[in-house]
């Protein structure tokens, strides 16, 4: 073989093992940019979408009756509540249970707001809902208003409510879980009762860990 027909082999062999280990890093990048799959909570009652759900436009008003919108939820994690200060049962517990849960915060996790969305706005003026709401803490809020807003909301939440009389009294039968929304004020998960404060917050924190890698991931790609 004449010395010139080696150099052109050992040229091409160059090539395809150059070519060969594009193609590679090339895979091997794209792999590790691509999002992962949402982590099972099911021992947390939590389901993870890992795709977040939209959240309905809305425009109602807050505890401190200003006009509030889906944009003022974005910039924070926020756990949603469809329920009314007027509950005797479910919403003195998952009220309560936020509080526990929010004085358990570590420092290395991003402080949510706990809202609680009116299924009896006839009755829960902001005023009222202030009162409710601050007993748990600064970070508690409230919103109120137009009833059929507040279904759609509600709907886009996954979660229902009907009103009822009983003795004369107006009773709301309501559902039970928090909506987890990430900071784009997307559902990114449904955590459903029985609540406790130890493991919300471990569910808490392997969501925002699993969507902060996928964003690293993102970035990356």
């Amino acid at each position: 073989m004449s010395r010139s027909v080696k150099i052109t082999v050992a040229v091409l062999l160059l090539v395809v093992i150059s070519i060969f280990s594009f193609v590679v890093y090339r895979q091997t990048n794209l792999e590790s940019s691509e999002a992962t799959s949402a982590p099972d909570l099911a021992e947390y009652n939590a389901y993870v979408y890992t795709e977040a759900r939209p959240l309905a436009e809305f425009t109602l008003t807050n505890e401190q009756g200003e006009p509030t919108t889906r944009e003022d939820l974005k910039g924070r994690w926020t756990f949603a509540f469809v329920g009314y200060t007027n509950c005797p049962d479910i919403c003195p517990v998952a009220m309560t249970t936020l509080r526990q849960m929010d004085g358990q915060l570590p420092p290395e996790l991003p402080q949510p707001d706990y809202l609680l969305i009116s299924a009896d706005p006839e009755h829960d003026t902001p005023e009222r809902l202030n009162d409710y709401t601050s007993f748990f803490g600064d970070n508690f809020h409230g919103l109120t208003g137009d009833l059929e807003t507040t279904r759609q909301l509600a709907k886009s939440l996954s979660a229902v409510f009907q009103h009822r009389e009983e003795g004369g009294q107006l009773l709301v039968d309501h559902s039970g879980h928090f909506a987890l929304l990430n900071p784009d004020a997307e559902v990114q998960a449904l955590i459903q009762p029985p609540h406790r404060p130890d493991q919300l917050l471990e569910a808490f924190e392997r969501i925002y860990e699993w969507v902060q890698a996928n964003h690293a991931r993102a970035s990356q790609g």
